[in-house]
């Protein structure tokens, strides 16, 4: 007996002729749902671009600007013009000369304290050990009172500098308010508002006629450094008499600088041209941001950008080892219930609040480590061996501090895309190593490692993205001291505190005039994280290609 044709029911009820006549159509003509489903999720796409684009837009409109007379660096070429035209500019070649000396100052100050440590270690109460160091603060003070000459010069004319520079301030906002009121029209208004002009000769004159002076003073500088040169320094021990060799060498240096400071003085002109790229090198090559001076304001973005690297190089030197070494690990060697329970605690990092970890570096970390650094096992070690090993600091705010949490925050990043890496291997590779009887180890380290480098290293780039964008950690933990550290400390330069591009953005946009030259300056900055952080997503994506191309 023949079996019956099986019975093919169809989802849709209705007479054939109509479902194949409506197939695919929708309540929008001339689409179908594959139609809608495309162009839905390539809209999405093209608005992540269009938000992308409009975000460069409006840094490239608030920093460089589409005018760039109106911009960050046309509005810094004016500010530097004026620094020049007012005479602020001699009057700092001056305190240069000052700035020098206190710079040996300090270095004699370190020495000091140093040696006040030493004694009081070695049994000696504070006010015995200050007596003992009487001598060395007595020539201390005379060393660093020798450019009172010239410290006195500078003072009287820099009151005639800063008017000078708030006379052609005045005179630039009368012009701005007029041309303002000419662009909407009010003749009448604009017709009240006069100024008369500054006469920049006559501003400087004083600055000209102090030129003998100033050569008497430097005279008398150089001689005094000389002499100070030749003196004994007074030392306690034979390890402070080592540090205060250094002394006569940076006096004599100092002295031989004092003829080109004056060379600088005789040829200085309120008048000599300013370099139309004066504006964009003082702000990459500019070592001080300095804002709300009375004197002069400076953008250098030179001290916030070492401030971030010198942190990302601590979190990543963190970050790298403890997030690659987790991926690997986790994904050749844990076994299941390993995996069950390290990976999400890893993963479950980047779910920490980064303001919580900055009141925890604050609160716990800073000061647990110097705590450490000062407490009786680093005590104990200089007793038993004489050395030094561990660099002392104050500063519980500081590079290391800031650097500890970025890379803990940076671990997830790098852990995933490891692990992911290491899972886009073929697993052939792995079985041929373990056919040829290489061990575990060799089969990661030979193999493994090297077939996902690419993978790995687009991992540590997208980990130091994550790292020089955090804001709030830096903004709490790093110290906020806007200077370039002393590189002359080695490793100890982690225990200095620094601000980061970030943190600077964060601290003081809210508090600045809106299209003023700080607010701009700020938007510059922002500009310059955002490149930064193209560039670093461009190499890494270039880095992931390699990878596919190179496995197949």
């Amino acid at each position: 007996m023949a079996e019956p044709t099986p019975q093919i029911r169809r989802v849709d009820q209705r007479p054939l002729r109509e479902a194949l006549l409506t197939q695919g159509r929708t309540f929008v003509p001339g689409f179908n749902r594959e139609k809608l489903i495309k162009y839905f999720f390539g809209a999405n796409a093209w608005v992540a671009i269009v938000v992308l684009a409009l975000i460069m837009l409006s840094l490239f409109d608030q920093s460089v600007g589409f005018n760039p007379a109106g911009g960050f660096f046309g509005q810094n070429y004016r500010s530097l013009l004026i620094y020049r035209q007012a005479g602020l500019e001699f009057i700092d070649i001056i305190k240069k000369e000052s700035s020098d000396l206190n710079d040996i100052g300090q270095y004699l100050a370190d020495v000091r304290l140093a040696e006040l440590k030493h004694e009081l270690r070695h049994g000696k109460t504070l006010e015995e050990a200050n007596a003992a160091l009487g001598p060395f603060d007595a020539y201390v003070n005379q060393v660093t009172s020798l450019d009172s000459g010239l410290s006195d010069i500078a003072g009287t004319l820099g009151d005639t500098a800063t008017d000078t520079r708030d006379q052609v301030k005045d005179v630039e906002d009368k012009k701005a308010e007029k041309q303002l009121y000419l662009s909407k029209g009010l003749t009448d208004l604009a017709a009240k508002v006069t100024w008369t002009e500054v006469d920049l000769n006559a501003a400087v004159q004083p600055m000209r006629d102090a030129l003998p002076q100033l050569q008497q003073a430097n005279d008398k500088f150089r001689a005094d450094l000389l002499a100070a040169a030749k003196e004994r320094i007074p030392s306690l021990d034979e390890g402070m008499k080592l540090k205060l060799l250094l002394v006569p060498p940076m006096l004599h240096v100092l002295a031989d600088l004092v003829p080109h400071y004056q060379k600088r003085l005789q040829n200085w002109s309120p008048t000599r041209p300013l370099a139309w790229y004066a504006g964009v090198t003082d702000f990459f090559g500019n070592s001080q941001w300095l804002t709300a001076s009375s004197w002069q304001d400076h953008y250098g973005i030179m001290p916030l950008f070492v401030g971030s690297l010198l942190i990302c190089i601590v979190a990543l030197g963190l970050a790298v080892p403890l997030g690659v070494g987790a991926g690997i690990y986790i994904n050749q060697i844990a076994t299941p219930w390993e995996q069950a329970v390290i990976k999400p605690a890893i993963e479950f990092i980047s779910a920490i609040p980064s303001v919580v970890l900055g009141f925890f570096g604050v609160a716990i970390l800073g000061e647990g480590i110097r705590e450490i650094w000062h407490g009786p096992v680093i005590s104990w070690l200089y007793q038993v061996t004489g050395w030094n090993f561990f660099a002392p600091f104050s500063e519980r705010l500081n590079i290391l501090t800031a650097g500890i949490l970025l890379g803990f925050m940076a671990v997830p990043t790098i852990f995933t895309l490891t692990e992911d890496a290491i899972n886009n291997v073929p697993r052939a590779f792995k079985e041929a190593s373990f056919a040829l009887g290489a061990t575990r180890l060799q089969t990661i380290w030979r193999i493994i490692l090297p077939a996902s480098l690419s993978g790995v290293i687009s991992a540590v780039l997208l980990g130091f993205g994550r790292v020089i964008g955090e804001t709030m950690v830096v903004l709490l933990c790093a110290g906020n001291r806007i200077a370039i550290p002393p590189l002359s400390q080695g490793l100890a330069i982690v225990f200095q505190p620094v601000h980061t591009m970030t943190g600077i953005i964060a601290q003081e946009l809210g508090e600045v005039e809106q299209g003023g030259i700080h607010w701009h300056a700020l938007f510059t900055v922002g500009l310059l994280l955002f490149l930064i952080s193209l560039v670093i997503n461009f190499f890494a994506q270039r880095f992931v290609e390699k990878f596919k191309i190179s496995i197949g």
